[in-house]
């Protein structure tokens, strides 16, 4: 089973929680889209729900497949959030934002009743942190923001370089016209403390640290889908 057909078996099982007239939190990236794809399927045959999408790529896939979307001004409150992740422990601590959306995700999650995580088995870790942490932040200030950045990781124990997220017509810009580091920490022990102190930074918008947000994960391998629920 190739990789393509993993996040397909995630996204099958995700879908066997979605029922007729959920408000539907709809998360960003590839995992994400094979369940959009799954998703319109079931929205062509009859199924009703509303979707809420996380970043602007999924809602133009949404648009084209016919799955029919509202704002999240007009859903502020949301039965079930649907997203991948890059990656995520056995705590349900998640590292997402490898496609740029995490500001948009985490609101869209935290405004769900549940969210579940689909991903392929090559994302599960016993420690977050070999991929590079994305923390997006205001463009104003921007060095500023990396040395307090970067003391606070000395302070922590963590080490590693802050890349500025680039794209082919210069820095990557994010939906709401922010930017990305893409911190490098390789093993993060504490990842509630780190979560915790990057907030406190004023230039940080948002990193891709998903805490307690996660109700269960449905994890894909060569042998099929399995849940994924979280140890304390």
């Amino acid at each position: 089973m190739d990789a393509r057909e993993m996040k397909i078996k995630a996204a099958e099982a995700a879908l066997a929680h979605v029922e007729d007239g959920m408000r539907l939190g709809i998360g960003t990236g590839s995992t994400a889209e094979e369940f959009v794809r799954l998703l319109a399927e079931k929205v062509s045959n009859g199924l009703k729900v509303q979707g809420v999408p996380t970043s602007e790529r999924t809602a133009r896939l949404c648009v084209e497949l016919g799955v029919p979307l509202k704002s999240l001004d007009e859903l502020p409150e949301l039965d079930l959030t649907i997203d991948g992740a890059d990656e995520v422990d056995h705590g349900l601590r998640l590292i997402k934002g490898g496609g740029g959306a995490l500001l948009r995700e985490k609101i869209v999650a935290a405004a769900s009743a549940r969210m579940i995580v689909i991903a392929d088995q090559t994302k599960v870790v016993e420690t977050l942190g070999a991929f590079p942490l994305p923390i997006e932040i205001n463009a104003f200030g921007q060095i500023a923001t990396r040395i307090a950045i970067e003391k606070l990781a000395s302070k922590m124990g963590l080490s590693g370089e802050l890349k500025l997220r680039s794209s082919e017509d210069g820095p990557f810009k994010t939906d709401g016209g922010h930017l990305i580091f893409d911190a490098s920490f390789g093993r993060i022990p504490d990842a509630e403390a780190l979560a915790r102190q990057l907030n406190t930074i004023p230039g940080v918008v948002e990193h891709g640290l998903f805490i307690n947000l996660a109700s269960l994960a449905i994890i894909a391998g060569p042998d099929g889908a399995r849940v994924m629920q979280a140890k304390i």
